[in-house]
């Protein structure tokens, strides 16, 4: 297959699996393993201008254009993983959701440490910083709605939900979550429902297609803040992926990230319940050295 790369189909797989759990994005993921503007510049590149390298130069050329290999190579691991790790992912929700939060949320600190170590001369977008701390939480306070899965529905949705996909720190499936669409897209995923997927990938091809272009012009225009903003983005994001909930009458949550949620402290949370302390942390110890144990795999490839 021409073109196709190992190690960009196995950051796919990466960036399916975190795509998968609400509060982590496969954007973050994109950024840390060193591919994140390849891939925008990429996505960009999908135009009129590649439909008119088909029809005047050919498929090679317009295969080259939108570094056609890179995109193959990504897209198969985001869907093989996200195709065999949605069943997975569930199971861990359910069954052991307060290591595998802790593990996110070491993952995710870890990014955040590591964007914000390319920020060039960063105390002077501490307002940047300061605005993507804010942003993130006001995200986190809003509460699930109740929407009807149409085709409709789920193509607006894919179309939101891809721009919070693309970006590190907001998780893609955080918003289906506040939309009400995330166990309908999980179910479709599971079942195979295919006008279901169908009107859910088309949402989410048109609303990537047009977000990256913004992305790609922030990038090149104002970096420096738009990277400030996206470490206070992922900083903001603890709130949401943070282990210890209960719901609005402080017992246990039905469901992960159920309505009414709220973060209490591990010894509060220990009234309830085992609060696993101690293997929370050290998994969240162990994200953050798998983050910076990847960034470093990443640049020495």
């Amino acid at each position: 297959m021409k073109g196709f790369s190992l190690g960009v189909f196995v950051r796919g797989i990466a960036m399916g699996a975190a795509d998968v759990v609400p509060g982590v994005s496969g954007g973050t993921v994109a950024f840390i393993t060193g591919i994140y503007d390849q891939l925008i510049e990429s996505l960009k590149a999908c135009n009129l201008q590649a439909l008119k390298l088909l029809f005047k130069s050919g498929p090679l050329a317009c295969w080259e254009y939108i570094n056609g290999g890179f995109l193959l190579s990504l897209v198969l691991g985001i869907a093989v993983s996200v195709a065999s790790l949605a069943r997975v992912i569930s199971y861990g929700l359910e069954e052991h959701p307060l290591p595998l939060a802790a593990l996110f949320f070491g993952l995710i600190l870890a990014s955040a440490l590591i964007v914000f170590r390319q920020i060039p001369q960063s105390r002077r977008h501490i307002g940047w910083l300061l605005f993507g701390i804010v942003f993130a939480v006001a995200i986190g306070e809003i509460r699930p709605a109740e929407i009807a899965a149409t085709p409709l529905s789920l193509f607006l949705s894919g179309a939101l939900a891809i721009c919070a996909m693309i970006l590190p720190g907001i998780s893609g499936s955080f918003i289906l979550l506040l939309l009400g669409m995330y166990e309908p897209v999980i179910g479709a995923i599971k079942q195979f429902d295919i006008v279901s997927l169908l009107s859910f990938i088309a949402g989410c091809a048109v609303g990537l297609m047009l977000f990256v272009r913004l992305l790609s012009w922030l990038m090149h225009h104002h970096r420096p803040q738009l990277l400030a903003s996206l470490t206070g983005i992922l900083l903001g994001s603890l709130t949401i992926i943070w282990p210890w909930k209960l719901d609005a009458q402080g017992q246990l949550l039905a469901e992960s990230l159920a309505p009414g949620w709220q973060n209490v402290l591990p010894w509060e949370y220990a009234h309830i319940a085992d609060p696993k302390l101690l293997a929370s942390s050290l998994i969240a110890v162990a994200g953050v050295f798998l983050v910076l144990v990847v960034e470093k795999i990443a640049k020495n490839d």
